[in-house]
């Protein structure tokens, strides 16, 4: 009798993921790809990024930003240094006479939000009507403006996400990690085409400055060292939820790259994990927990299995719906991205986020963690 509830228990719960992962295929075909009015744009853009330790990168960035084919006179750009322990700031400051300005972040006293804090002091002086903010070890094509801008003109939203995507690989795990962050910017987009957006990422979001000052910028969610952009994403969301759009375009792709190890790949994701703990939508964290469950069970009928062969065939038909629906997902999404090749890889994805999801769930949202070479939490 136990056996069969838990095999039932077992068979709803891959029920519901595979109609949840369903859901989201919709969310995401939900969306046209976007081409942009060749019309001239009249919006004034802020563009700003926070930067700690990037010496290395940020000049390639901010050369990209000043490459765009959006009207120079429109665009402005500011980067704040985050008590940068390299040659940061002094990079920043070699683009000065091409109309870059640099904030200093010089905080006395310890804060667990050094990321909101640099970009709330960035906004505060900041001329546009929309702030563009990305990250400083990004890189773009030319018309990554030309191409935001045009959406935000043509459809009034108040926030506008854009795909992210990781390149330049030099591991197989870093392609592993590539498919895997396609399949989470995937999920972020097609629950805005769902008209119920969750999730977003940082290094490529676009909002009115208007709108920023109205929800009073990241009061609220200062308090935890991460969450610049999703939890911003909620609190739009929850004033204006219509008023949210992602920009489907591969113009408007920013690019960055994957984690060089395992151990800085952990500590990214418990940063990114441990925003689930602020969300205030119910439905958002059933949601949540009924991944993580599903997954465990996945884990748990195989080493139940030993005991019950019943529960081991099961496990094996759960993994199997499992790399179905989100081969189903994934094909649309990496055709977007033109990176179809990495599907290759989904059967290793598929069993990994078992163990991934598990760990993670618990992990980010206990203990503290590691980020820019602060602890934080």
């Amino acid at each position: 009798m136990a056996l069969t509830a838990i095999s039932i228990f077992i068979s709803l719960l891959a029920l519901f993921y595979a109609g949840l992962l369903l859901f989201f295929s919709r969310g995401w075909m939900n969306i046209p790809v976007y081409e942009r009015k060749m019309t001239e744009p009249q919006t004034r853009i802020s563009v700003v990024m926070a930067a700690r330790d990037e010496a290395e990168k940020i000049g390639f960035t901010i050369s990209d930003i000043l490459a765009q084919d959006y009207p120079k006179h429109l665009v402005e750009i500011i980067v704040v240094d985050d008590h940068s322990t390299d040659e940061t700031a002094n990079v920043i400051s070699a683009y000065a006479e091409q109309g870059v300005r640099l904030i200093r972040l010089n905080e006395a006293n310890p804060l667990n939000s050094y990321k909101k804090k640099a970009l709330t002091e960035a906004i505060k002086i900041a001329g546009g009507e929309l702030i563009v903010a990305t990250d400083a070890d990004c890189r773009m094509g030319k018309q990554w403006l030309s191409t935001i801008v045009s959406m935000y003109e043509e459809k009034g939203y108040n926030l506008i996400s854009s795909p992210v995507s990781f390149y330049q690989e030099k591991t197989f795990f870093e392609e592993l990690q590539t498919l895997e962050f396609q399949f989470l910017i995937g999920l972020g987009a097609s629950t805005i085409g769902n008209k119920m957006p969750s999730t977003c990422n940082g290094a490529n979001l676009a909002y009115r400055k208007d709108v920023f000052d109205e929800l009073k910028g990241f009061a609220g969610i200062d308090d935890l060292a991460s969450g610049d952009d999703e939890l911003f994403l909620h609190k739009v969301a929850a004033k204006y939820p219509n008023s949210i759009g992602f920009c489907k375009a591969k113009e408007a792709v920013v690019y960055t790259h994957a984690k060089p190890n395992l151990k800085e790949f952990v500590r990214q994701r418990k940063r990114w994990a441990s925003k689930s703990t602020r969300y205030k939508n119910k439905w958002m964290v059933v949601i949540g927990v009924s991944i993580w469950l599903f997954n465990l069970s996945i884990l748990l009928s195989f080493l139940s299995g030993f005991f019950y062969d019943r529960l081991f065939l099961l496990g094996g038909a759960t993994i199997l719906l499992k790399f179905f629906v989100e081969l189903v997902f994934m094909i649309p999404v990496t055709s977007f991205f033109r990176r179809s090749r990495l599907l290759l890889f989904l059967p290793l994805l598929t069993i990994g986020h078992i163990f991934y999801f598990i760990y993670i769930g618990i992990a980010g949202n206990s203990g503290k963690y590691i980020w820019k070479g602060r602890l934080v939490n």
